[in-house]
């Protein structure tokens, strides 16, 4: 399970770097590279948000307190 939702930050990461660096390469224009990538990332945070609100009511995951 932790490992899923990683992999799911780190696929984030990834598509927002991609669209950082399109975004450098083009000199500042947001051009259909940039654009397709923070689709995918903006994709990938709501796929990522209802995977752990699913998770959460089927009590694959727990709430805990601060350094509980």
């Amino acid at each position: 399970m932790k490992l899923l939702i990683v992999l799911a930050f780190f696929a984030i990461i990834a598509s927002l770097g991609s669209a950082l660096v399109s975004l450098s390469r083009h000199g500042g224009t947001a051009d259909r590279s940039v654009i397709k990538a923070l689709i995918w990332r903006i994709g990938l945070s709501i796929a990522l948000f209802l995977f752990l609100m699913l998770a959460y009511l089927m009590g694959w995951v727990a709430p805990h307190g601060v350094g509980g």
